[in-house]
């Protein structure tokens, strides 16, 4: 009679293990993300290598070009001109957001310069780095642009550093994917303390902050709301 219970038991068991299996398997939440979906490439491309190319010039060309939106991440933002842009985009009625990197907002910096011309600034604190290096020109228009590489919106990026600057103009399908890492990561974001002209307190390393759980860690398909988020 012991063995045939133990038999019974190993039985229940294995009947449960299986069952948990397949429950995990057809559960949404425990499926891994989504991977990046491919899409024929449209419109053009345009690309710098710095120091022999002037990539602040290529940016600024585009900056002018905007007519409705301009979304900025920035790791590092010390040049002048490129702040200068920003400001008259907006005072020409351009709808201008800057996210940047909440530990590279003091110094040469810029991003104080940008909050007090009245530009909405959000800095990012949830990570490590925050290494993009990214603007969106009209993203939702059909002459969108998306600007990025490893260039850095810095005077040492323009005339010292070897970078590479791509602008993909007219690929509305990838200005779409941008935008919406672009609204996710300022779902994250810290509002700048634009009256007191302050930045968000540094990242302490074990803060509860930076501990927060990725999607990716617990096997969640990507959300999509933030692709709705105005």
């Amino acid at each position: 009679m012991k063995s045939f219970g133990h038999a019974r038991w190993l039985i229940a068991y294995s009947l449960l293990a299986l069952a948990s299996s397949a429950f995990a398997f057809d559960a949404p939440e425990h499926l891994p993300a989504m991977p990046a979906t491919a899409h024929a490439a449209t419109g053009t491309i345009e690309v710098a290598f710095s120091p022999w190319d002037d990539g602040e010039a290529l940016i600024l060309s585009t900056l002018k070009q905007a007519r409705h939106d301009i979304y900025v991440q920035a790791f590092l933002f010390t040049s002048r001109g490129l702040a200068s842009a920003l400001i008259e985009a907006q005072q020409r009625g351009i709808k201008v957001q800057v996210l940047a990197d909440g530990q590279n907002v003091e110094g040469a910096s810029q991003i104080p310069h940008l909050a007090q011309s009245g530009i909405p600034v959000a800095l990012e604190t949830r990570y490590a780095s925050a290494h993009n290096k990214v603007i969106l020109v009209d993203p939702e228009q059909a002459a969108c642009a998306v600007i990025t590489g490893s260039y850095n919106f810095t005077h040492s990026a323009r005339v010292r550093n070897a970078e590479n600057l791509l602008v993909l103009r007219g690929d509305a399908a990838l200005a779409r994917a941008y935008l919406a890492n672009w609204r996710r990561h300022r779902l994250d974001a810290v509002p700048y303390a634009r009256s007191e002209l302050k930045a968000a307190p540094p990242r302490a390393k074990g803060s509860e902050r930076n501990r927060l759980p990725f999607p990716w860690e617990s096997g969640a398909r990507p959300r999509r709301d933030f692709l709705e988020m105005q």
